[in-house]
């Protein structure tokens, strides 16, 4: 293998090393989101963003990038999130052709009560990976990563 093949493969390593580590992380949140308060991670990474933006809507296009689905995947999840009563849809009084996703009460009530169901999986899924030999570099190095996109 040259030196070229040996940089994929560096690469390629450290994509599975991620993807395995994302894979664990998403199943456990899943399954404690699901059993405690019905939403799937993505339904609480929509009301979760939604959450974030201080009393302001988002766009849908916006949702579609913070949850990483395509435009007809955002459109069929806000609307099944509004069929629940989670959210609603405002549309833009500049561009007819703008629609906002705003989080109801309700909304703002599971978000809440869902928050802390999400961050002990989180946590519990992460505390597994440290055990991990092939996932510990990784979560090691979470810490750092956040500091340094914080960093003034």
């Amino acid at each position: 293998m040259g030196i070229r093949d040996d940089a994929v493969e560096i690469r390629a390593q450290g994509w599975r090393t991620l993807a395995a580590l994302h894979g664990l992380i998403e199943t456990s949140m899943e399954k404690a989101l699901q059993g405690a308060t019905r939403l799937s991670v993505v339904e609480y990474t929509v009301l979760d963003a939604l959450a974030r933006q201080d009393g302001w809507h988002m766009r849908m296009q916006q949702l579609g990038r913070a949850t990483a689905l395509s435009p007809s995947a955002t459109t069929r999840l806000v609307t099944r999130l509004e069929d629940r009563g989670l959210l609603t849809r405002i549309l833009c009084a500049d561009d007819r052709r703008g629609i906002y996703t705003e989080l109801t009460a309700a909304g703002s009530e599971l978000l809440a009560a869902a928050r802390p169901v999400h961050d002990e999986a989180l946590e519990r899924a992460l505390a597994e990976a440290a055990l991990l030999p092939e996932l510990a570099p990784l979560v090691d190095a979470l810490p750092q990563l956040h500091a340094e996109a914080h960093a003034d």
